[in-house]
């Protein structure tokens, strides 16, 4: 993350495709370790991470590739992202929803690609995920009225009257601005309480950002807000809270064979007293895991803009910080500019 926020996204693409092997290797549960941390904390084993945080690998190699313009590579990354969700939701029966910030980013990869349709399917599903998005939806009518499809055209405009989507010239081009914003959230333990009464500790994220809006201008024009297209601090609670209720039915099943096995060692000793010294042992190493991607952001902030071909000046300003880029526009096409905020 450090090279991709650096501009260093060909090394970046590397250090990610190896955390990529490692997260495969990592999924094929080891039954020793699985024993062992039933039996003292989960900080034993390595750390597989969670769902959506080998996602988020994906996404950021998407990123990578785009910012290096090899868009068939980001576009396998983007697909990788959606198909893993959808297996997510099929197979494993897991809550979670598409990500906004992959949708989005196959629309102007599809886009660039003149791949009306797969864009047009891609960047609907990122305004079905994202409402907020509205103010954006510009692609929505003009790519509709490109493939002909008179309803949707018909239904957008509806929705969104106030914007005039004409088709792009040969005199211009779009600038897509995705501001990575902000701290991803942190895990923190937290108690649970079982009908017995015994302590059970479990994870919950606690943002560490409080939402703050990009404003970005064009070669010194009046600014426009950008717009909230992900937020991991959502993602991330949703993701984890699928997972806190096995968590806790796997406390209490360690509990009551920690209970058991200090009951076998009263009864071996004739001890009452080392029974107890057992269950204090035994569950003196109870912690939960905290470990999490820290150095991701918070949000996936949006600003789009169109221009005439040629060089042209992004500014961008973030609670007092301005960050300014030089950005080579080509007619026809869409250039994607990624600044990382902290």
């Amino acid at each position: 993350m450090v090279l991709h926020a650096s501009g260093q996204y060909g090394k970046s693409i590397d250090v990610l495709q190896e955390a990529e092997k490692l997260s495969e290797h990592l999924d094929v549960v080891s039954v020793s370790e699985e024993t062992k941390t039933f039996l003292v904390n989960e900080r034993e084993r390595a750390y597989r991470g969670e769902d959506f945080e080998k996602l988020m690998i994906s996404v950021i190699q998407a990123l990578n590739y785009t910012e290096q313009g090899q868009e068939d590579d980001a576009l396998v990354e983007v697909r990788r992202v959606n198909q893993r969700l959808q297996k997510m939701k099929v197979e494993e029966k897991k809550p979670y929803e598409q990500l906004a910030i992959a949708r989005y980013l196959g629309g102007v990869l599809w886009e660039n690609q003149r791949d009306w349709d797969a864009a047009l399917i891609d960047y609907a599903e990122a305004y079905r995920l994202q409402p907020s998005l509205e103010g954006l939806a510009e692609p929505l009518i003009r790519l509709a009225a490109l493939t002909h499809r008179e309803d949707d055209l018909e239904n957008y405009r509806a929705a969104f009257p106030q914007l005039v989507a004409p088709p792009l010239t040969r005199e211009e081009g779009q600038i897509v601005v995705l501001v990575e914003a902000g701290y991803s959230p942190e895990k923190m333990s937290k108690s649970y309480r079982d009908g017995a009464g015994e302590l059970i500790p479990i994870p919950v994220y606690v943002g560490r950002w409080r939402s703050t809006r990009a404003w970005v201008s064009l070669d010194g024009e009046n600014a426009q807000p950008a717009v909230t297209l992900t937020s991991l601090d959502e993602v991330a609670k949703v993701h984890l809270q699928d997972r806190v209720g096995r968590m806790i039915a796997r406390g209490l099943a360690s509990t009551a064979v920690k209970a058991g096995i200090s009951t076998g060692v009263g009864m071996l000793t004739q001890s009452e007293g080392l029974g107890y010294l057992s269950f204090f042992l035994l569950n003196l190493g109870n912690r939960t895991d905290l470990r999490s991607w820290l150095s991701l952001p918070a949000e996936f902030q949006l600003a789009r803009l169109k221009t005439t071909p040629g060089t042209h000046q992004i500014a961008m300003a973030f609670e007092g910080t301005n960050v300014f880029r030089s950005v080579e526009v080509k007619s026809g096409r869409i250039t994607l500019v990624v600044i990382r905020q902290y």
